[in-house]
């Protein structure tokens, strides 16, 4: 498999063009380090010649001090082209890093249902990581070994066209063994980068699961799972390692033949008198010299060969294209917004649909109690509402208009929704409740946390607006976290709203503050709303009623004239309880 370096710019390219200047430095830092590399033998061959005819000492201490000179400004020259390509290849691969993080955060849930976020984070971050390796190394050791090896030669050359020759035929030989050697463990590093992937995936879902994995006396069996991952892992690791021993050998090899080559060119050339001794000393110190690249590029094709698995992987996830396509853009309509389902059908899995010819129109500030058993598709239904799945056929509408013409951005800024598990993020509470969005003044976050009457809560909180809050919101009760996501939507301001049983789970108190928020959520202003209920007190304030079943529309109408027809589905749960009828 050959090392694709067309993906390695391709992936890189765009961030690094705007370093133009920096990346010119580079350059200029490189080639002076080589020119210097490949002078100051010249340097010490003077010297040599000098002593042995026994010229004066001033010329020899000249010699001397420029060789010290030149030797250390080459080495200030070579830390300085390091520090300039290390700079340039992290900025470029930063970048990098957000652009795969925004593409994966625009790609639809069947992405993220199929792919961990363990999995996402050895992605963009530990593959890029490698790529930031593949930059510096390739600039700096790659391609400044190429120079250094050419430089060599054409020195080798003005010395001695046979010598040249003879190195040249070395070298273009070396060069051909390397590269038939090359790419040879990219493929099982490739499966070594995706078993540790897997490995992350595996670790981050058992630790967000220990409270399950622990009560259910499932410790042994993730060990177990554990071993096998990194089992896998060590297998596909001592097959790279083998593959990189064949590199390793043929260069080395090498390298020794060149040794050999050179003792017998310089002894036969010094004994027929053809070069001086200080000739046939530059002959060996470019022979080493010479090995230095051979011996540095057989090492950088080692590491191009991991930076190979990492990059395909990069290219594969940069490929991936979300199945919810970016409307062209159309304006929803202020206000309540109407909704309507015209014959949707969906499927999670091919041939297993959830929806089956759904329809139902919903009008402006009407508030639906959406019930149904579990899988009857209460959840895909807001989820199709909020475009995090398109249906498979069907049309849904909002406020009059085909919900795949608006762009992502502008529905989602008319819908919102509330569900019993709020995530928060380690950031200030400001962000937590704008979603870093800065258009958004303090005076009216303060204004919406006193109408939630969080005011109590909000006056505790050491910094205000700048408090930071902890993954996942440790510290806060339920309630307290439910309120939190009911300030970002009164926040949003949204035409429809869907409510996921937000005041489940909580006591008394806390439920009673929630079922506050929910009627000023709905009612000032009026808004359009989906409750999806779990229990039948959730409904009592909901205009019409809504019950699915194996994804059709089993009953639809007014709540209370369903609730006063005894031949009605819904009057049925009224009088047996929801939990019994729909458990």
């Amino acid at each position: 498999m050959s090392i694709p370096f067309k993906q390695y710019w391709d992936l890189l390219a765009r961030h690094i063009r705007p370093q133009r200047a920096r990346f010119a430095v580079l350059s200029a830092l490189m080639l002076s380090s080589i020119t210097l590399e490949v002078v100051n033998p010249q340097i010490v061959r003077g010297f040599i010649d000098a002593a042995t005819t026994g010229d004066a000492t001033r010329p020899l201490a000249f010699a001397a001090l420029a060789f010290i000179g030149i030797a250390l400004f080459q080495q200030v020259v070579a830390v300085s082209a390091t520090y300039v390509g290390e700079n340039v290849a992290w900025t470029a691969t930063n970048a990098l890093r957000a652009e795969l993080a925004r593409h994966c955060l625009h790609l639809d849930m069947s992405f993220h249902s199929e792919t961990s976020p363990g999995v996402l984070i050895e992605r963009i971050d530990g593959d890029v990581a490698q790529l930031s390796n593949f930059f510096s190394q390739l600039v700096l050791r790659v391609v400044g070994n190429l120079i250094l090896l050419v430089g060599i030669l054409v020195a080798l050359f003005l010395e001695d066209w046979r010598v040249g020759a003879v190195f040249s035929l070395f070298a273009a030989v070396t060069l051909y063994a390397l590269y038939r050697v090359r790419g040879l463990a990219v493929p099982h590093d490739k499966a070594r980068r995706q078993a540790e992937a897997d490995l992350f995936g595996y670790l981050e879902e058992r630790l967000a699961g220990t409270e399950d994995v622990r009560s259910c006396g499932a410790v042994d069996y993730v060990i177990n799972g554990l071993y096998k991952l990194q089992h896998a892992i060590q297998g596909h690791w001592a097959k790279a390692s083998m593959m990189y021993l064949v590199v390793g050998s043929t260069g080395g090899t090498l390298h020794v033949l060149g040794t050999v080559i050179a003792a017998i060119a310089g002894y036969a050339l010094y004994g027929s008198g053809a070069i001086t001794i200080g000739t046939a000393y530059l002959l060996v110190h470019y022979t080493n010299l010479l090995g230095r690249p051979i011996r540095e590029l057989t090492r950088q094709i080692e590491n191009l060969q991991t930076i190979g698995a990492s990059t395909e992987r990069l290219v594969e996830l940069r490929h991936v294209e979300s199945r919810t396509r970016d409307g062209p853009g159309a304006d929803i309509p202020e206000g309540p917004l109407a909704l309507s389902f015209d014959d949707v059908s969906f499927a999670y899995v091919q041939e297993e649909p959830v929806l089956k010819g759904l329809s139902f129109e919903l009008q402006p500030g009407t508030v639906l109690g959406l019930l149904g058993r579990t899988g009857s598709g209460k959840t895909t239904l807001a989820r199709l509402v909020f475009r995090l799945y398109d249906p498979a056929s069907g049309t849904i509408g909002m406020g009059g208009v085909d919900l795949r013409q608006p762009t992502l951005k502008q529905l989602r800024q008319r819908v919102a929704i509330v569900t019993q598990d709020v995530q928060l993020f380690q950031a200030s509470v400001r962000d937590n409740l704008t979603f870093f969005d800065r258009g958004i003044p303090d005076e009216r976050i303060r204004e919406v946390i006193e109408d939630l009457e969080l005011t109590d809560w909000y006056q505790s909180l050491p910094e205000g607006l700048d408090t930071q809050l902890e993954t996942g919101g440790r510290g806060l009760s339920a309630g307290e976290a439910q309120l939190l996501a009911f300030t970002r939507v009164f926040l949003r301001d949204p035409g429809l709203v869907i409510l996921d049983e937000a005041s489940s789970r909580l006591d008394p108190a806390t439920e009673q503050r929630i079922e506050r928020a929910i009627e000023k959520l709905l009612h000032a202003p009026r808004r359009t709303a989906i409750i999806i209920a779990h229990r039948l007190g959730t409904v009592h304030r909901a205009d019409d009623i809504m019950i699915l079943e194996d994804g059709r529309v089993a009953e639809y109408g007014d709540r209370e004239q369903l609730a006063a027809d005894a031949g009605s589905r819904f009057y049925h749960l009224l009088q047996t309880g929801l939990e019994e009828v729909l458990a």
